[in-house]
């Protein structure tokens, strides 16, 4: 069983709420949900009941359609056909694939004022407006949202506790690891960018340290992913799809923006804005828009039309990007292992950039400005992220670098230009920590396995 850090926000929750709420947890398909609730359930309830609206009995079904208006009745007949004792204020009740029966998530409210159980609900695509069609979502209800595996609990499944509290340290004293410890620790990294932080794929690689048996989970999943286009995405399935096909060929050029140009020569953002909006409510892929004026607020100036989107997993990116081509064939494995990505191949330090921003709760956004007139102009910043600084708020601009990179042009024009709303300016590489001093104060020079502590 994969050790999750968001085990403690299901204790928090139950330690809290004491059944005055009941818990959504939202997450991609096969991101661990239903194995972290069982393992909560079982650690931390006296009995419990998990229903999969996936594949639920007939008789279940119709003890909500038709035993819901006496719950002293419902909750006998319920634990008789499960077979499980219940127990006031010491059982949980579990809802797994909750966005297939909506009926269920609209009784949360009445469950919770019953007041006898806690609840758990979970699923994906929760958002879609097809799941949640003619039902008032209850207030009752708050929800947490579930990624894939952090850099830390990918170390924790290959059993290490100790490296990821001192990589912490490190970064908060902004000293830097040492020339030893840094390159095992990158290497580990390495592993991570092409595992990815999918359960099944880490379980796959962690048996025998086997690329290819993580990489075979991952296509798994990606095909899966590919079958609930098909069957979920209605009106847009073509749309989604091709949408999601192109996301390496886009994440491989310079300018990682998405271009419509590829999709078609009279594709346009308002054609398959659905398409979008389809991808990041499955948490599939994570969007980054451009806040054309930071000095407004990176939301309020987000420009939605002009974003690049990132795979949600950077191990799935990694397979993905050689979908039609046998594992031996994939060599984006052997650069990343060997340190030899070219500029294209970036792509993965960025995409990793930003599923561990997302994972940290940041919501993502970068800067882009073209000047046809003056290229001089011309500047992009990789992703900004606000930050408090005393009791007002600050941003703070990210590059995404090589190891061997000279210079970093737009950032010292984005702080020229915003320096007044800007904080501390980070540089993301595949170096050791380094404090740099630079005309407008210090940068900080954090390596790629850092991004999640920001």
């Amino acid at each position: 069983m994969l050790k999750r850090t968001a085990y403690d926000r299901l204790l928090e929750w139950k330690s809290r709420s004491q059944g005055s709420s009941a818990l959504l947890i939202k997450g991609a398909r096969r991101v661990g949900k239903s194995f972290l609730i069982k393992d909560f359930a079982q650690r931390e309830y006296k009995s419990h009941i998990f229903i999969d609206f996936g594949h639920v009995p007939k008789q279940v079904l119709d003890l909500f359609e038709h035993e819901t208006d006496d719950f002293e009745l419902f909750f006998a007949k319920l634990s008789s056909f499960c077979k499980v004792k219940l127990y006031r204020r010491e059982s949980l009740i579990v809802f797994d694939e909750v966005q297939l029966y909506p009926r269920a998530r609209q009784l949360i409210k009445y469950l919770v004022a019953d007041g006898r159980f806690d609840y758990i609900e979970s699923g994906s695509l929760i958002s879609l407006r097809q799941n949640t069609k003619d039902i008032l979502i209850p207030s009752e209800e708050e929800s947490i949202e579930m990624y894939p595996l952090t850099f830390e609990e990918y170390l924790w499944a290959d059993g290490d506790e100790v490296t990821y509290p001192l990589i912490k340290s490190c970064f908060e004293k902004k000293v830097p690891l040492g020339p030893a410890l840094h390159r095992k620790v990158l290497n580990r990294f390495r592993e991570y960018m092409l595992v990815g932080g999918m359960p099944q794929a880490v379980n796959a690689f962690m048996e025998a340290k086997d690329f290819a048996k993580a990489d075979r989970a991952k296509r798994e999943i990606l095909n899966l992913y590919r079958n609930d286009v098909t069957k979920f995405a209605k009106g847009v399935k073509a749309r989604v799809l091709a949408v999601f096909d192109k996301i390496p060929a886009q994440l491989s050029k310079k300018e990682k923006r998405y271009k419509f140009s590829m999709l078609g020569s009279n594709a346009r953002y308002r054609s398959y804005e659905n398409a979008f909006v389809w991808l990041n409510e499955a948490m599939i892929v994570n969007s980054c828009f451009n806040a054309t004026d930071p000095r407004v607020g990176l939301a309020l100036s987000a420009d939605v039309s002009t974003q690049k989107c990132y795979m949600a997993d950077t191990g799935l990116l990694v397979t993905q990007t050689f979908m039609d081509k046998s594992y031996t064939s994939n060599e984006l494995y052997r650069a990343i292992l060997f340190d030899k990505l070219d500029v294209n191949e970036g792509m993965i330090m960025e995409n990793v950039v930003a599923q561990m921003l997302r994972s940290s709760g940041h919501n993502l956004y970068f800067y882009s400005r073209s000047d046809s007139a003056n290229k001089k102009n011309n500047m992009e910043i990789d992703f900004l992220v606000k930050k408090m600084v005393g009791l007002k708020e600050k941003i703070c601009p990210m590059e995404v670098k090589s190891g061997s990179y000279k210079q970093h042009v737009s950032l010292d024009k984005f702080w020229g230009k915003f320096k007044k709303d800007l904080s501390t300016p980070y540089i993301l590489y595949t170096k050791d920590l380094e404090v740099r001093k630079s005309d407008y104060g210090p940068i900080v020079h954090l390596p790629l396995y850092m991004a999640g502590l920001l």
